[in-house]
């Protein structure tokens, strides 16, 4: 296999956009513990919420210091229980395909893809920080050969028109424009080629997006879309749905798990009521590129 070098942060062009530069520098500056602690559990770093019921049995413990390391373990199964679920999804893919994930945050669903398919995976984010740490990751596991994370802009993504297998964002949507997104997945795709996101949007049945989703936008700085807009911007860009699956019973456990930890953020009373309420919901969306 045939790789080229990972470009440094220098070399690659700043955001088009004044607002890509604000995401990036959010992004750079980001160390919160919900996203590193759950790391460290085994090395794979997310940027994403998790699904699945908990394991009871698994978080009981009389010491309370002892208890949060056990739900710290738990909330970050239910992480990588997410991102299986977003795998499984993609369709046939072979050792020789290119995977790309759009929003690649620090790497972990690029190192779970290449675990399950051994293909080469490459990632976009905003955050040199990210992926100088995806990048480094890599190299201590010993896959830099096949797995990249790129400083670059998902809306254009510096990757040969028709080179993807399969491509998605795992709760990266909504920083960006859905039209102008879904354009250039679908250049970047093979003919047949599949696309899945795993995301929050607002349900458009509520009327407009609640109190909770505005506090989620201000918290995140990001632009929550609804479910209309994105089947729409799909249909505009030749990404034909295969499965819309909703996820928000599935990541209520999750959120109401993480809200007894010592590392909430002050954003779990929003995921809760809105995702209680009908407001916001979680889904999975998988098209082809026809």
């Amino acid at each position: 296999m045939t790789t080229t070098a990972a470009p440094t942060s220098a070399s690659i062009p700043g955001p088009a956009s004044a607002y890509q530069g604000d995401i990036a520098r959010y992004w750079n500056n980001e160390a919160r513990p919900v996203n590193l602690l759950l790391g460290d559990v085994d090395g794979l770093y997310h940027h994403h919420y998790g699904i699945g019921d908990i394991d009871q049995a698994a978080i009981q413990a009389d010491d309370p210091a002892e208890r949060e390391q056990k739900v710290i373990a738990e909330l970050h199964r239910l992480e990588s229980a997410q991102t299986n679920v977003l795998l499984d999804h993609l369709g046939p893919i072979t050792a020789e395909d290119t995977l790309v994930d759009a929003g690649c945050g620090r790497g972990g669903s690029m190192v779970m893809a290449h675990q399950r398919f051994n293909c080469t995976v490459e990632g976009v984010t905003l955050s040199s920080t990210q992926a100088d740490f995806g990048n480094n990751r890599a190299r201590e596991l010993g896959i830099d050969h096949a797995v990249r994370s790129r400083v670059a802009n998902m809306l254009n993504m510096p990757f040969e028109t028709g080179q993807a297998a399969a491509s998605w964002n795992n709760e990266s949507s909504m920083y960006v424009d859905l039209e102008d997104l879904f354009s250039e997945h679908s250049r970047i795709l093979k003919l047949g080629g599949r696309y899945v996101t795993i995301t929050g949007c607002w349900n458009p049945v509520y009327g407009q997006p609640s109190k909770w989703v505005s506090q989620i936008n201000a918290h995140f700085e990001c632009n929550i879309h609804s479910r209309r807009e994105y089947m729409r911007a799909m249909a505009d860009n030749r990404l034909v749905p295969q499965a819309v699956i909703d996820l928000t019973p599935a990541t209520l456990p999750y959120w109401e798990l993480r809200a007894t930890t010592s590392i909430v953020t002050g954003i779990e009373e929003a995921f809760i009521e809105s995702y209680k309420d009908g407001s916001f919901q979680y889904l999975l969306i998988a098209a082809d590129r026809v």
